[in-house]
């Protein structure tokens, strides 16, 4: 018997189907790992701002085999067409979590494979500890396995993820690998889409391995009815850096969250990002940043614009071990809530045993400032450009923080086309 079968409660229950179908040795341990947690609640501490309620009470099955190549094309031109330099990078496309190679522009400066041809679970992730990531590990079909080889500079990889449910929920859940090898150098350009009911519940395992860098760009625009639940564990080397930039704009629930480990001396973390939300969304962004060596730099910023009832959940912990002498960490989170009904939970943590340290948080919630807007007013602009204006400053200063020009004007394009008019949706 399936451990599963044993306790079929709760939201787990709606992936029991698939789940208790499933044999080899690490899928199995996965679901037993499910079979003793479930899915995690609000009395989780690392859920608790953020419910899974939405997945409702159907069950999510596994997407079909066919989909309407229509709908695909449609989606991959509203990503490609938001910046006219998006068409010409390379880029690997995903459709409900299987590689599309009708759709995709593989790159020549990397080595790539897939995770359906050979899987791959990688040596990070944490069935035991985190339940989305058992999840994953129990039913992830496909995934790329992309790496840079020492010494290359492999220009701008785009990965994107399309989601195309019909009548019935899915849910896919693909595993990526990346490894940025000594010396090596990659521009990673993520972006989530789609439309329809569907989970979409993506695991990355990132090694920058010594005097390496990745920049990495993670554009978040779900279908108004798509769950994202995305974990991402980064290893990052000596003097090595790896700069990551979020922008949360579309789902009904979407979660980023970020286990980075500063591995060794002088290496550099950046987790920065930003969400701008309306109506009824709930946008998270957790991470944990692990100081394990000396000398290393961490920062942090993010900012949340939200409207409606929509709302924002930041939880950013910095630990730094006793042999993390010298460590310089920074951590801030900012909102602005355009609505008495939008809310903001935000829990910066540091935890420190080390005693050679620099390290500070904060957090601010605020309102759109009514002298700022008497003042653009009394210049004849109107009131719906002026809060425009003010929002967009607000956010630009988080956006700014995206190293690559290319991923920068990508993002500052996609929410100029989606919110036109005072944090709306368009």
């Amino acid at each position: 018997m399936n451990a599963l079968s044993k306790d079929m409660s709760g939201p787990l229950a709606l992936f029991a189907n698939r789940l208790n179908t499933l044999t080899g040795a690490e899928r199995q341990s996965a679901v037993g790992a499910l079979a003793r947690t479930g899915l995690p609640d609000r009395k989780t501490e690392a859920w608790k701002y953020t419910a899974l309620r939405a997945l409702g009470k159907q069950d999510y099955g596994a997407p079909p085999a066919q989909v309407d190549d229509n709908a695909v094309r449609a989606l991959l031109d509203g990503v490609l067409q938001a910046h006219p330099a998006m068409a010409a990078l390379p880029r690997i496309v995903f459709v409900n979590g299987r590689h599309a190679p009708a759709f995709s522009a593989l790159p020549d400066e990397v080595d790539l494979s897939f995770f359906a041809q050979t899987p791959q679970f990688g040596l990070q992730a944490a069935p035991d500890r985190d339940p989305l990531v058992a999840l994953n590990t129990a039913l992830a079909e496909d995934g790329a396995v992309l790496r840079v080889p020492a010494g290359v500079d492999a220009g701008h990889v785009m990965l994107i993820s399309l989601g195309v449910a019909g009548e019935e929920p899915v849910s896919f859940h693909p595993r990526h690998t990346i490894a940025v090898e000594k010396n090596a150098k990659l521009r990673l350009i993520c972006v989530q889409a789609g439309q329809g009911a569907y989970l979409h519940n993506p695991v990355m395992d990132i090694r920058v391995e010594d005097d390496a860098t990745l920049e990495h760009v993670t554009l978040q625009t779900e279908g108004a009815q798509a769950i994202s639940l995305g974990t991402l564990y980064a290893h990052v080397g000596h003097q090595s850096v790896y700069d990551s930039f979020v922008l949360g704009l579309g789902g009904q629930l979407v979660r980023h969250e970020v286990h980075a480990r500063l591995s060794a001396p002088r290496a550099v973390v950046h987790v920065n990002g930003a969400q701008r939300l309306a109506g009824h969304q709930v946008g998270d962004v957790t991470s944990v940043i692990t100081h394990a060596a000396s000398d290393c730099t961490s920062r942090q910023t993010v900012r949340n614009v939200l409207d409606g009832h929509a709302r924002g959940v930041f939880q950013g912990k910095v630990l730094v071990e006793q042999i993390a002498q010298k460590t310089d960490g920074y951590q801030m989170n900012q909102a602005l809530l355009l609505s008495p009904d939008a809310e903001i939970d935000a829990k910066p943590e540091l935890e420190i045993y080390a005693d050679d340290v620099r390290c500070s948080h904060g957090a601010t919630v605020g309102a759109l400032d009514d002298d700022q807007l008497f003042y653009l007013r009394s210049r004849g602009i109107p009131e719906q450009e002026a809060r425009q204006i003010l929002i967009d400053a607000f956010l630009d200063e988080a956006i700014a923080l995206v190293v690559d020009a290319t991923a920068q004007t990508f993002c500052r394009s996609v929410m100029a086309v989606r919110f036109a008019h005072k944090g709306e949706v368009a």
